[in-house]
């Protein structure tokens, strides 16, 4: 169990998190929904321990976690930035390696073992085939697999993932959300992500906090909380619902645009 319980963050006296309170279980997707500058980045590294909140705290399974130390935390919490880019031409596989970096000794050197685990990674994303290929050579939605990758070698009970379907295009958004459901499912890990698009929300979420101005506006089961009048209020656009057979999707009306 993850929570976060009553967490403000502040930049220069002025609040950016307000009073944040939630809670992710093993296997659980909670999405972080919001327009930008809503806080969810910031809550993130906060999360993260990259942050230190004004008050608050984050606990991760019975730890505080601005308590614990770096190496400590991340057998903990695997965290996958917006974008990376590496400015040495490391091969994919080595980059996944890195990931058992807080499980070694200073100086020690990975070991067979190591390498399983990072292997098992790729595998688990896709990406075995490519292990060899140099990650700076790899497509948009491969880097996001791999950097996906290298969080799951760490062998985390939390993932955090900050706008992992940016820059990616419409298929390999889907793919990258897929997989970290099913990471999540399969393996039991809590997973806490943000995202701009409702629809992806509603499709890959178990729980979605809608943020707007540094507060969770709504929590809840994505059905309950992604409503017309919910999100014209957080995103100040007019909008549509529309029920299909798989559910429900959410459609900006043009008439905000004319």
């Amino acid at each position: 169990m993850v929570s976060v319980e009553d967490l403000s963050f502040s930049y220069g006296g002025a609040f950016k998190l307000n009073s944040i309170s939630l809670k992710v279980s093993a296997g659980t997707v909670l999405t972080l929904l919001g327009p930008n500058g809503c806080g969810k980045t910031t809550l993130l590294k906060c999360i993260n321990a990259l942050l230190k909140p004004e008050s608050g705290k984050v606990v991760i399974f019975g730890k505080n976690a601005h308590e614990l130390r770096r190496w400590e935390l991340a057998r903990l919490v695997g965290y996958v930035p917006q974008a990376h880019v590496s400015p040495f031409p490391y091969s994919t596989l080595d980059l996944v390696l890195m990931g058992r970096t807080a499980h070694l000794d200073f100086f020690q050197q990975p070991s067979n073992l190591d390498y399983e685990i990072a292997e098992k990674a790729l595998s688990i994303v896709g990406l075995d085939r490519l292990k060899h290929r140099p990650y700076d050579q790899l497509s948009g939605g491969e880097r996001q697999l791999a950097l996906i990758a290298r969080a799951i070698a760490q062998e985390p009970k939390l993932l955090l993932l900050d706008e992992p379907t940016a820059h990616l295009d419409f298929k390999n958004q889907f793919l990258v959300l897929s997989i970290v459901r099913r990471i999540a499912r399969e393996n039991g890990i809590g997973v806490i992500m943000s995202l701009h698009d409702p629809n992806h929300a509603i499709l890959f979420s178990d729980i979605v906090a809608l943020m707007k101005n540094g507060s969770i506006f709504d929590m809840g089961p994505s059905h309950l909380v992604i409503t017309k009048e919910k999100i014209e209020n957080v995103y100040e656009i007019s909008v549509r619902v529309v029920n299909h057979t798989d559910g429900f999707l959410v459609a900006p009306s043009m008439e905000t645009f004319s």
